[in-house]
């Protein structure tokens, strides 16, 4: 499916990047696969959909293999399966690298107008098997993207005092079959750093793998994302709140709609 020289021309420097590892590769998939996989997305208010509607992360998700199309669980058995994550082995220097085909956290994620993604740490430790979260894939697959329409990624310093997200180091448009690699293990804070205003019917769709690797003895055992209040939010006592129990797994549920 891929050009293998075409990512590691890619992936060249990946090691060096700053605040923390990552690389963007456009035109990621075919391109009449990429157009195949943004059409099995289902409406926004399908409800195959499970949603997070708070003041810190405002999007859907579905992880679930049975409502999958043909195409769409072909590409994930793809970037699930040895071959593929082999050669990401290769290109990063993980080694091992580990998928998860229970698509923990991954899967479709799709906001529409209004949605929002506060700064945050993804989980630590997977919650079911003894890994921790390495490297992370996104996909975006909203075809026509006009940089308009807000939903960049934003890639953010490590405030070490505070363990809080400092500068804003990079936006990234969510460009239609645009890839985003990047090492989740290295303090590295990222969310929407523009909130999503797109026209009535579209939205900015994703795809999302995250690949594992064996923990090293000092790893941080957090097993659920870490989030930061945004600059007026930084005083307010219930979003500070809303925070804490997004980040414990005994809690964590009771914040989602």
């Amino acid at each position: 499916m891929f050009d293998k020289q075409r990512l590691q021309n890619a992936f060249e420097g990946f090691l060096s990047k700053q605040p923390f590892p990552y690389c963007v590769i456009d035109d990621f998939f075919p391109t009449s696969l990429a157009e195949a996989l943004s059409l099995d997305f289902p409406e926004f208010n399908d409800p195959k959909w499970h949603e997070y509607k708070n003041s810190i992360e405002i999007k859907k998700i579905s992880n679930n293999w049975n409502i999958f199309p043909k195409t769409t669980y072909d590409t994930f058995c793809y970037l699930n399966s040895m071959e593929f994550t082999s050669l990401l082995s290769e290109l990063t220097g993980i080694n091992p690298l580990l998928s998860d085909p229970g698509l923990n956290g991954g899967g479709w994620h799709i906001h529409a107008n209004g949605g929002k993604l506060n700064p945050h740490l993804d989980y630590s430790m997977h919650p079911k098997i003894p890994y921790q979260r390495k490297l992370n894939l996104i996909v975006y697959m909203q075809p026509d993207w006009q940089a308009s329409w807000g939903g960049h990624l934003g890639v953010y310093e490590h405030d070490k005092e505070a363990n809080v997200p400092g500068k804003l180091i990079a936006e990234i448009e969510p460009r239609f079959n645009r890839a985003i690699f990047f090492d989740t293990t290295m303090d590295s804070w990222h969310g929407l750093c523009k909130e999503v205003a797109t026209p009535a019917g579209i939205c900015r769709k994703s795809l999302a793998v995250y690949y594992l690797t064996n923990p090293p003895k000092d790893v941080d055992n957090r097993g659920k994302a870490l989030f930061a209040p945004t600059q007026d939010q930084k005083n307010n006592k219930d979003v500070l709140d809303l925070i804490k129990k997004r980040s414990q797994i005994d809690s964590a549920s009771s914040v989602y709609k």
